[in-house]
């Protein structure tokens, strides 16, 4: 199957992905609940989760493949499939981490089943029931995302090759979500410190990571893989400062998410360090004032984002996200990557970085 400049990337991948993980969630299901009725609504929040997300990890790894001169397979779609899983248990930990209240428009899991335990009438306190619960389905769809990828299809061989991006996609998306805790607890201000976290967190988790594991997959790791991070590495981290600039000024319709919520979470942000650094001490103190306040109102957000805005910080950002797409294009050039993958990742960097949600 050829890519062509008129189609879409994700579309190679969305409908396959999508078809992959619902029949993996049907055998499932059936196993879950048998250990017991209760457990359904566990599946259900579960597949809430997953029914979102712009499936850009598996896009990645995809078109990895297909850029190490993978043909189009069932088998790549299941093993690219899988990384859902893990990204449903970093976005679940992440929620009750955050104690944020929604994901995508939509209840976070462990708002959904603290609401369960409310129209229940359980013993005991409904947030803590649904964190309790919320952490058990992320660390299932941990499990899940291994044992997706193991079973995906494609030849032992294969598989062992996949092996060492795979876990070091899971080690380090763990390690980048604690160096975010970190910042958080500790106030950090530090650009450097804020582009560390999003290295692990965002950059080689989202975009580097899923590409090694398809070049690994299609057994052209060692030579594709100085390639694949010259793209991804960059591109992740404008994709991660995208979703940080709309975490303040995006529209929530847009979103899924009340407008100005990071500021309200007191994310320790790129925007934000830039912002602390760009401003008057007094504007500073303020902004340091009102970061993490939960009550936050929208006069507060609309002067926090005055202040982004009038400091140069957000124009900083923007700048940073075009030098970084700059980088990725570069490393396109590579006659490695097999010509109709570079046209599809190239309409990636446009996926990844000009978006509204």
């Amino acid at each position: 199957m050829a890519f062509s400049s008129h189609s879409s990337p994700l579309s190679f991948v969305v409908t396959p992905v999508d078809t992959e993980i619902s029949r993996f969630l049907e055998r499932r299901r059936a196993e879950v609940v048998e250990v017991g009725s209760e457990l359904a609504p566990v599946l259900d929040a579960l597949e809430a989760m997953l029914a979102g997300g712009k499936r850009l990890r598996p896009a990645f790894c995809y078109w990895g493949w297909r850029g190490a001169g993978g043909e189009d397979d069932p088998a790549i779609h299941t093993a690219a499939a899988s990384l859902e899983f893990l990204q449903a248990c970093a976005l679940i930990h992440d929620d009750v981490i955050d104690s944020s209240d929604t994901r995508r428009g939509l209840p976070a899991t462990h708002r959904r089943l603290a609401d369960l335990h409310t129209r229940s009438e359980w013993h005991g306190d409904p947030g803590s029931f649904g964190h309790g619960a919320a952490i058990l389905i992320g660390d299932l769809c941990l499990a899940w995302c291994e044992e997706m990828y193991q079973a995906s299809g494609l030849p032992p061989e294969a598989l062992s090759e996949g092996r060492r991006p795979f876990n070091l996609m899971r080690t380090e998306v763990m390690a980048g979500q604690y160096l975010d805790l970190l910042a958080q607890a500790r106030a950090t201000e530090s650009v450097e410190d804020s582009l560390r976290v999003m290295h692990y967190k965002a950059a080689k988790y989202t975009i580097e990571r899923p590409l090694h594991l398809g070049a690994a997959l299609a057994r052209r790791y060692a030579e594709l893989a100085g390639v694949y991070s010259a793209y991804g590495l960059p591109l992740g981290l404008a994709f991660q400062l995208r979703d940080d600039i709309l975490g303040v000024f995006g529209d929530p319709e847009q979103t899924g998410k009340p407008a100005g919520d990071d500021l309200r979470e007191g994310k320790r942000t790129l925007v934000v360090a830039e912002t602390l650094q760009r401003a008057g001490r007094a504007d500073a103190a303020e902004f340091r004032r009102h970061l993490g306040e939960p009550a936050l109102g929208m006069d507060g957000v609309e002067w926090m984002r005055e202040l982004i805005a009038s400091s140069g910080a957000l124009d900083a950002c923007e700048r940073r996200i075009d030098e970084y797409v700059a980088q990725a294009t570069r490393a396109l050039e590579s006659d490695l990557v097999a010509s109709d993958a570079r046209a599809a990742l190239s309409d990636l960097i446009v996926a990844a970085t000009a978006r509204k949600h």
